[in-house]
């Protein structure tokens, strides 16, 4: 198969590494020249995932056109900020019969879309699929045990996903909720800033097993209430996204928030990183879709304190905790 990558971040050159392996010839765009110019030079991309090579067989280039013309698929990896401005870019190239694979994770914030949406908009009768689930570059790109979700509005598209991607260490499962799959993988991140201001306050292991627990239940709230299915919540791109993205190393969202927990605003927090965190885009949108839906997300509005109001982290910690009491769950019954 043709293939286009739209994208040469780290995520991107991953998975550009793994569809070469799998036999696919590859074409990845950037609108950074001088990064393509570094990948052309070295096949590798030298500061955001560095130590990975890339085939020889891969074509590099900042031309549109050429990474999307006469190519059966198309891989959306570009941060989710950038999704609408790509999807704009992209749309005199796309054809019916080609298929665009979102790998991006967030919400656009001025409208509330998923990035599938937002694709759409911009691409009028687009065939849009997700993949998603708990997948950091720097492991795919060395060849590490992976597992995610292809999600589509048909079966067979799905599956074409299904065998475009799956390898003998990269596993691929299907599924129709595409919705549940994206909000899954956009609202980890919010939590994942939680839980890694959480380790920078030294809180332990014990708020951290909260956090992600209480995290997935409130994704799982408003995942439902906008049309995704509970159990896809429980799955890959829900508790699986959401432990890796909580608890990794490699994780920017995780990180961004210790360096907060550690007092450090977002600003600098992600001038540290140096690579986009989608938490910190995300978590505004979240908070306007729990308001919209009337669903309660305590953790999300308190991340959206300590980003844009200015609560410190010790005291959003004690606000977590002094909340009123109430059950665990209050859709089961006392007999």
């Amino acid at each position: 198969m043709n293939i286009g990558v739209l994208g040469a971040g780290s995520w991107g050159i991953a998975l550009t590494k793994l569809l070469s392996g799998n036999g696919h010839n590859v074409t990845v765009w950037s609108i950074d020249k001088e990064e393509i110019a570094m990948l052309n030079e070295h096949r590798e991309h030298l500061t955001k995932l560095p130590g990975v090579k890339i085939q020889d067989g891969v074509t590099f280039t900042t031309n549109v056109e050429d990474a999307c013309v006469d190519k059966q698929m198309l891989v959306m990896v570009v941060p989710s900020p950038f999704i609408r401005s790509t999807a704009k870019t992209i749309a005199p190239y796309v054809t019916s019969n080609q298929i665009i694979v979102n790998v991006s994770k967030g919400i656009e914030e001025s409208t509330l879309m998923t990035l599938t949406e937002v694709i759409c908009d911009e691409i009028k009768g687009a065939t849009v699929a997700v993949l998603s689930g708990p997948s950091h570059a720097e492991e795919v790109g060395k060849e590490m045990p992976t597992t995610v979700v292809a999600g589509a509005s048909t079966k067979e598209i799905a599956e074409l996903v299904q065998d475009t991607f799956m390898s003998d260490f990269f596993r691929v499962y299907t599924s129709p909720d595409v919705v549940g799959i994206e909000l899954g993988g956009a609202l980890k991140n919010v939590i994942a800033l939680a839980a890694g201001i959480s380790d920078g306050l030294g809180c332990g292991d014990n708020a951290k097993a909260a956090i992600i627990t209480r995290g997935i239940a409130e994704i799982s709230r408003l995942g439902c209430a906008l049309g995704g299915q509970e159990t896809t919540f429980s799955g890959l791109s829900g508790i699986g996204d959401l432990i890796v993205t909580c608890a990794s190393k490699h994780s920017r969202n995780r990180n961004a928030g210790f360096l907060m927990g550690q007092g450090k605003t977002y600003k600098e927090a992600l001038e540290e990183v140096k690579m986009v965190v989608e938490g910190v885009y995300s978590a505004k949108a979240a908070l306007k879709l729990s308001e919209k839906y009337n669903i309660e997300m305590p953790i999300v509005k308190t991340v959206n304190e300590i980003l844009f109001h200015d609560l410190s982290a010790k005291d959003a910690m004690v606000m977590l905790l002094t909340r009123m009491k109430t059950a665990e769950d209050k859709d089961l019954l006392w007999k």
